[in-house]
């Protein structure tokens, strides 16, 4: 040890210092940044910028705000670092070509499918859309976690107890240190009627819940062409699909030309960038050949890119050069890799259902436990206020003949056997609850809270209720929210696996 003006200078080993401090920052990107948990799919940043909003009172039906005020919420009290990544996570979470199931409702400019950056914050104004709340419901029911945030002043949530299976519809991506994550979208249809199979039967295998859930469901649409990649994609956690734009033929009656014409496109795929100005380079470099000319008629009705054929030219030949050639035809690497107890696993479909249905259980075990303590804690003054009506002349005589509340409080007390919240109760009762109406109004409550009470007991007993309720809720979320499939799938030729050549 040596010192130095002062200061006590302690030499180290260097190696074993950056040992130490990359595995801290590995871990910290790993747990904290990068990688999505597997019961809600929100990294920490869309979480806290969820819950922001929600503490701001940015519900579906409220006006919009800005974003800067957002960003600044998420910052100043959950989130300490760079504001352009928080925006971005809001920016993306409204972008429904990005997301299957938006979770912002964004007003202004987010961006284009064309690559263009969003307005900035101070321009931009947002809102919670209705999954949003969905994803946060309950919350106030100390159904999940609550813990400090980065100085100790608030408390975040750790988890939301999202009715919404995000992870699966929303899919998720990230590069974390040694380790990323790319996991698809899907139908929240077929989730849905996934995950209620799988608490119907615990026991089923992928190719039991790929009945119901036939492939990923990308934002943008298209066609998957093949079903092996996605099929092992469900059973190992990683899968290579190969996606395509959805295209056809136009043929002009008057001279016979024929146009190819793209409606939807690959997911992730940038259509000025790549399909418009990149296929017009392919063109120029006669690497694609019979296409004379490239022209982008979408607007807002939806996209509609248009690959004049020359003359002398085929079609089905040139379509079958754009797939091979360009981006129209890409392939998405599954990794569906996602915190299980804080630490990564690579889970296959039915893992990441097992994890969903799990959470909704604790969820539900909580929220009912929560609502058993309350319907208690109302029973029981109920109850006080009973007592009191039925000795009503004693009660009014004694609180007259006492000098000061706490006088008569305790006098109750002694007097009738109640809680000291009982005796408070009764001494701030308003003097028309003693009215004969109003009696009956209290008694008829305290029969509803009991056989309330009776119905929650039998929940916390019966975990076969508890699964009936997830899967009851499940299917209401299906019902409220679910929608047709966008992409759609198609077996390629020679889309078999082994066990179809045995």
């Amino acid at each position: 040890m040596a010192e130095a003006g002062g200061e006590k200078i302690i030499p180290i080993n260097i190696e074993n210092e950056m040992k130490t401090a990359y595995i801290d920052y590995s871990m910290s990107v790993i747990v904290a940044r990068a990688l999505p948990d597997a019961r809600d799919g929100l990294k920490p940043v869309h979480r806290r910028v969820l819950f922001g909003m929600e503490g701001l009172g940015m519900g579906s039906t409220r006006p919009y705000k800005k974003s800067a005020r957002v960003v600044g919420e998420v910052l100043g009290k959950f989130h300490p670092h760079g504001d352009q990544s928080v925006y971005d996570a809001m920016v993306r979470m409204a972008q429904e070509w990005s997301m299957r199931y938006p979770l912002v409702d964004g007003q202004g400019n987010f961006g284009s499918i064309d690559g263009d950056s969003p307005a900035a914050m101070r321009y931009t104004e947002v809102r919670m859309r209705r999954l949003a709340e969905e994803v946060m419901a309950d919350l106030d029911k100390e159904t999940v976690d609550m813990r400090p945030n980065f100085d100790d002043t608030l408390e975040e949530p750790s988890v939301m107890p999202t009715r919404i299976p995000n992870l699966l519809v929303n899919g998720a991506a990230g590069i974390a240190v040694g380790m990323a994550t790319n996991m698809p979208p899907h139908n929240l249809t077929e989730v849905c009627n996934g995950i209620a199979a799988y608490i119907d039967n615990k026991d089923i295998d992928t190719a039991g819940l790929m009945e119901h859930i036939k492939g990923p469901d990308f934002p943008t649409g298209g066609i998957i062409y093949g079903t092996e990649g996605v099929r092992e994609a469900y059973e190992t956690g990683r899968g290579r699909i190969v996606l395509r734009g959805k295209c056809h033929i136009e043929e002009d009656p008057k001279t016979g030309r024929e146009t190819i014409i793209v409606t939807e496109i690959p997911y992730q795929i940038n259509k000025a960038v790549q399909l418009y100005k990149g296929v017009a380079e392919l063109v120029n470099e006669k690497r694609i050949e019979g296409i004379s000319e490239v022209n982008d008629y979408s607007d807002r009705n939806g996209i509609r890119l248009a690959y004049d054929v020359k003359r002398e030219a085929m079609g089905t030949v040139v379509l079958n050069q754009l797939y091979k050639y360009s981006p129209l035809q890409t392939s998405f690497s599954v990794n569906n890799i996602a915190l299980v107890g804080g630490r990564p696993q690579l889970l296959g479909l039915k893992a990441l259902i097992a994890n969903f249905v799990a959470h909704r259980l604790d969820v539900v075990e909580r929220r009912t436990r929560f609502d058993l303590r309350k319907a208690e804690e109302r029973a029981h003054i109920l109850e006080g206020l009973l007592i009191a009506l039925d000795h009503l002349d004693e009660v009014i005589a004694l609180i007259r003949a006492s000098e000061t509340p706490d006088t008569a409080r305790d006098g109750l007390m002694s007097t009738f056997g109640l809680s000291e919240i009982q005796a408070r109760a009764i001494l701030d009762m308003r003097l028309q609850r003693l009215t004969g109406l109003e009696r009956d109004k209290i008694r008829e409550e305290h029969a509803e809270l009991m056989k309330l009470i009776e119905h929650l007991k039998a929940v916390l007993a019966d975990e076969g209720m508890r699964y009936g309720i997830v899967k009851a809720e499940t299917l209401e979320i299906r019902d409220k929210y679910g929608d047709e499939r966008r992409t759609q799938i198609v077996h390629a030729s020679g889309d078999m696996s082994m066990e179809d050549l045995i």
